[in-house]
């Protein structure tokens, strides 16, 4: 049904989870099962429970299920919703945490789902759940010239973004803009040639959108916390992100996390009381082989942070 999936860092982030037997795990982005497939294969008596809100993905993750009965729970929800879900299933105390926030190679390929710049006369969708309202083709024909313009500024950190939010507007004034062609050709307008050596003239506003249409960047640094502290001590936190503002919020939680007393050092004692919660298991973000980016090129932005409890 599907094209191959590549599960990106694979082996990274299941020797960096370190993997034991009879542990509990929790893959908030099951995607199409690689990264849960694998800690189930490589693991003895282990329990994944594994949250997705793309319909494809839970429907996917049949065969898991089968060969994995008993051990693997399938959630359709945010993993931003870690600590209601926890509570709901009544788990705790778990070994590993994994969260690859990225698109999925399937979610793009299918360009019936509207992600891609690629797919022309597919109609703008880009949301991961088909059960929300909010659709992109909503915010680029709803949305004020002012909206339009920050959200492509703060989100795709595009340099044209008042230009392409202005033709975006002078556009839908004549028809609704609805297709991926449609809003590529008013991109491609708004951006000089000189300017388009870098990927494609249209990547920016797209992911731009995207984040916008599906809250990506909303509530990812409580979601961690609450991972963290449903961590077990030395249990660890593995985050795959795929572009700088993901990875900024990730490096950020990270850092505070991983920090004692932040008491002016001027101070003779702490009266803080801050202590670090985890330490940093990658100092530095980890990024795909050269092996790996020659079999899937998608992988080229990802970085990957893992973290350790210790307290």
């Amino acid at each position: 049904m599907f094209d191959k999936h590549y599960p990106v860092m694979l082996e990274e982030c299941m020797t960096l989870l370190n993997l034991k037997d009879g542990g509990l795990y929790f893959d908030g982005t099951l995607g199409f099962g690689g990264h849960t497939g694998e800690i189930l294969k490589r693991t003895k008596n282990s329990r994944v429970f594994a949250t997705d809100l793309d319909q494809a993905a839970i429907n996917s993750a049949d065969n898991l299920l089968d060969k994995f009965a008993g051990r693997l729970t399938v959630i359709h929800d945010n993993f931003k919703n870690f600590k209601d879900i926890t509570e709901e299933y009544e788990i705790s105390g778990f070994d590993g945490i994994l969260l690859d926030l990225g698109v999925s190679s399937v979610q793009i390929d299918q360009r019936e789902r509207g992600f891609s710049y690629l797919a022309d006369d597919e109609l703008i969708d880009m949301r991961m759940d088909v059960r929300q309202k909010l659709s992109a083709k909503e915010v680029i024909n709803e949305y004020s010239e002012k909206q339009l313009a920050k959200i492509i500024y703060d989100y795709g950190e595009e340099r044209f973004a008042n230009l392409i939010a202005k033709n975006i507007v002078r556009e839908r004034l004549d028809k609704k803009i609805e297709t991926c062609g449609q809003l590529v050709s008013v991109i491609e307008k708004s951006i000089p040639k000189k300017f388009r050596q870098n990927g494609h003239p249209a990547k920016k506003t797209f992911q731009a959108l995207r984040i916008e249409v599906n809250g990506e960047l909303d509530g990812l640094e409580s979601a961690l916390r609450d991972m963290v502290d449903g961590l077990k001590k030395g249990g660890r936190l593995a985050v795959i992100t795929f572009h700088s503002l993901e990875d900024r919020i990730v490096k950020n939680t990270f850092k505070d996390l991983s920090t004692d007393c932040v008491c002016d050092k001027s101070l003779p004692v702490c009266v803080c009381g801050k202590k670090r919660i985890v330490d940093l298991v990658t100092k530095k973000p980890i990024t795909a082989t050269e092996k790996e980016l020659n079999e899937n090129s998608r992988s080229k932005s990802a970085k990957l942070r893992v973290v350790e409890k210790v307290l």
